[in-house]
């Protein structure tokens, strides 16, 4: 395999010490949740519903609060939001052991509302410091950071909730958060390229002018493709726990990650560029037999293969299209567009995925948001065409001014 591609990009100064606080900085990220929840359980002492409202409450001002975020940045610069978020986590996970449930409810919307963009961030920076034709392999490896993280993160929550306490659970994830909030503070990654900081202050944008149906087709498929991946999530519990391995659920879901990761970097090496749309409308194809395989472990992990080597490529490729499509004075509300895109994916995915295994079988939890995704890019496939008229045109002089840099 061609190693060229991840070498350029990693020499890029700035882009390997990004990387490095991106994948640690997503830890307690990944762990906010599952803290949420055996808090809610155990310490407040309500049920899976109860704990659930906390989650979606978080999950929606996060996905309210992504573009609101990005905009800011992108009229007042990186710190002061730093600044703003990462005093209101503080303020969060400090406080959240001690509120009741009536008052958890709406301090959770409020800190999603307010949390720290770190991928949006981060996907953006590397847009600034990263030339276009060497971006494909630094959002590869963004989403296989994104992997190593999910991989860490949940069970080190689930970890220090069962061995230690909730409360105190809360209290660290707190803390890992504010520390990424403070690393990313003092590595202070541009958020413009060279040329724009060049250009000085630019002229304000309308989203009319943006906002085109190309960016809004990869937004989509951004959603189909993280709305099939939480309900693959839910249905491998269903159907491992039809046939009474349930035990092997940690097992087949690292198998799937290892294969999303395999998948990214394979995708970061390619030298050709591959559609978002393509990638989507594969991982929901293989997303649709899965459920044939039965309950058997091993069987299931076998059949999770091909579409877990499709889901970080596909995240990297939306990425990298909302970095191209996306011009720099907007690109912080266009990657807390596409973050927010992501985020919606995932929590409709799992309440979906459950919904249809509830009326049917968990096999047609698998049939059933494959084939959503398979809609979604029928539905966008007509903006392909214009896009390929349209990206030469738009990106040859990004590409030529990075290249004189």
């Amino acid at each position: 395999m061609n190693l060229t591609p991840y070498r350029d990009a990693l020499a890029v100064p700035g882009i390997r010490s990004l990387l490095l606080v991106a994948v640690l900085a997503r830890i307690p990220h990944t762990a906010a949740g599952i803290a949420l929840t055996f808090y809610v359980l155990l310490d407040l002492d309500r049920g899976y519903g109860a704990a659930g409202l906390v989650g979606a409450a978080l999950t929606v001002g996060a996905a309210l609060g992504a573009p609101l975020l990005g905009r800011l940045i992108d009229r007042r610069g990186l710190t002061p939001v730093l600044v703003l978020t990462t005093a209101g986590e503080a303020l969060f996970w400090t406080s959240a052991p001690q509120l009741t449930y009536a008052l958890l409810l709406p301090a959770a919307f409020l800190a999603g509302l307010l949390a720290l963009p770190l991928s949006s961030v981060i996907r953006q920076c590397i847009a600034a410091l990263v030339p276009p034709d060497h971006r494909r392999p630094a959002y590869a490896l963004d989403s296989m950071s994104v992997e190593l993280s999910f991989m860490v993160g949940p069970a080190l929550g689930v970890a220090l909730a069962t061995a230690i306490a909730p409360r105190v659970t809360l209290w660290a994830v707190g803390g890992g958060i504010v520390a990424a909030g403070i690393a990313l503070m003092v590595l202070n990654p541009p958020v413009r390229t060279a040329e724009e900081e060049t250009a000085g202050p630019a002229r304000r944008i309308p989203r009319r002018e943006w906002l085109s149906p190309r960016l809004l087709a990869v937004l989509a498929v951004s959603t189909a493709c993280t709305l099939v991946l939480g309900g693959t999530d839910v249905a491998v519990v269903a159907a491992l726990r039809d046939d009474g391995e349930v035990g092997w659920t940690g097992a087949v879901l690292a198998l799937w990650a290892v294969a999303s990761l395999v998948g990214g970097f394979a995708y970061g090496a390619v030298s050709r560029p591959v559609s978002p749309l393509a990638l989507m409308a594969a991982l929901a194809l293989c997303t649709v037999p899965i459920g044939l395989a039965g309950g058997d472990w091993w069987l299931l992990g076998l059949a999770l293969l091909p579409a877990g080597l499709l889901c970080a490529p596909t995240l990297a490729a939306t990425a990298d299209a909302v970095s191209r499509l996306a011009p720099g004075p907007v690109r912080g509300e266009a990657m807390g567009l596409h973050a927010s895109a992501i985020t919606v994916g995932i929590a409709i995915g799992a309440p979906l995925a459950g919904a249809i295994i509830d009326r049917t079988t968990p096999a047609w939890g698998f049939a059933g948001i494959g084939l959503i995704g398979v809609l979604v890019a029928l539905v966008v496939l007509p903006a392909e065409p214009r896009h390929r008229r349209r990206v030469p045109d738009t990106a040859k002089p990004v590409e030529l001014t990075n290249a004189a840099r």
